[in-house]
C-alpha cells in the first residue's frame, strides 16, 4: 500500500515540476503478493553502503523533465537561430564552418554580456525579435524589452565589396547606449569575388 502512495506522490511531483506537460504512466497493483515482491526488489536495488544511504531512483527521471529555466541560454539559442535564418541555405552552406566557429560564439558572448549588464531582474522581459529579414538589408535580429518595445541592441550583417578581394560579410551590433551609432564588430567571413545571393535565399 505504501508503494502505491509513493507512486501517486511521484506522479504529482513530476506533473507539477513539468507544468503538466508530462504525466508519467502509473500501474497500480491490486494484487498484494505482486506489490510485496515489487517492494522487496526495489529495496534491494536502491540501498547502497550497507543500507545507510538510500538512492532516490526517481531523481534522474524528474531531472530529465525539468524545463530549461536559464533565460540567458534560451535567448542566446534564439539569437543563433535567427542568425542562421538570415543567411539562408545558399549562403550558410558555403560559409557554415567559419560562421559556426568565428561568428556564432561572438554573438553568444555579446548577447550574454548585454543580458548580464541589464541585470537578472530585467532578463525575463528581454526578447529576441522573430521577424525575418530577407533581401539586402543588414538587420539580423534585435534584443528588446517586451514591456516598452524598446530595442536594447541591434545585430546586423553588412556586405563589404573590397577591391581586389571580393565580398566579405561583416557581423556587428549597435546598442541603445550610444544611440545605435557605433559599429561594434563581432567578426567577418569571406564570401568570394562573386556577388552573394540575397539573404535567406
Amino acid at each position: 500500500m505504501k508503494n502505491i502512495w509513493l507512486k501517486k506522490i511521484f506522479v504529482v511531483l513530476v506533473s507539477i515540476m513539468t507544468l503538466g506537460m508530462y504525466v508519467p504512466p502509473v500501474q497500480l497493483h491490486t494484487n498484494t503478493e505482486a506489490s510485496n515482491k515489487e517492494i522487496e526488489s526495489s529495496k534491494d536495488d536502491s540501498l547502497v553502503d550497507n543500507g545507510s544511504v538510500f538512492i532516490d531512483e526517481t531523481t534522474e527521471i524528474v531531472d530529465a523533465f525539468i524545463p530549461d529555466t536559464d533565460p540567458i541560454s534560451s535567448l542566446t539559442e534564439q539569437a543563433k537561430a535567427q542568425a542562421f535564418l538570415k543567411l539562408g541555405p545558399k549562403i550558410s552552406n558555403r560559409i557554415e564552418a567559419n560562421f559556426t566557429s568565428e561568428i556564432l560564439p561572438g554573438i553568444e558572448e555579446v548577447v550574454a554580456t548585454i543580458l548580464q549588464d541589464v541585470g537578472s531582474d530585467e532578463v525575463p522581459y528581454i526578447k529576441v525579435s522573430e521577424a525575418q529579414y530577407a533581401g539586402y538589408g543588414e538587420k539580423i535580429f534585435d534584443l528588446y524589452d517586451e514591456r516598452t518595445k524598446q530595442d536594447i541592441a541591434r545585430f546586423h550583417v553588412r556586405r563589404d565589396n573590397r577591391p581586389q578581394e571580393g565580398y566579405w560579410f561583416n557581423f556587428h551590433y549597435h546598442t541603445e547606449q550610444d544611440g545605435y551609432e557605433t559599429h561594434h564588430t563581432i567578426g567577418e567571413v569571406y564570401w568570394s569575388k562573386d556577388t552573394p545571393p540575397k539573404w535567406m535565399a
